[in-house]
């Protein structure tokens, strides 16, 4: 699977990356199916409770998914992200099923 990554107002970090690619890594063995990601990391000066913006989009067949999350730093967003999509993939899986 290929991973982009894209840092808005923040700077790149190969450590986030790194722990992203690994968690994403969990999601293909568990999806053969999926073709990519694009994975954004943004810092919102907005907002001072959190502001730490992970937004993950999965392409496979079909519709794309898509999560998002806005949390106080970048592993809690990338984690909270993560899970939202394991859900939409149990979902897609449980239709792909059906037929």
């Amino acid at each position: 699977m290929t991973v982009n990554f894209q840092y808005v107002n923040t700077d790149v970090s190969e450590t986030l990356s790194a722990i992203t690619t690994e968690k994403l890594e969990k999601l293909v063995k568990k999806n053969e199916f999926l073709i990519s990601a694009q994975v954004y990391f943004k810092h919102d000066d907005k907002d001072y409770n959190a502001g730490k913006i992970c937004k993950i989009e999965l392409s496979l067949p079909g519709p794309r998914i898509f999560a998002t999350s806005n949390e106080k730093n970048y592993e809690m967003a990338v984690n909270k992200t993560i899970s939202d999509l394991e859900k939409q993939l149990n979902k897609r899986k449980e239709t792909y099923k059906t037929f």
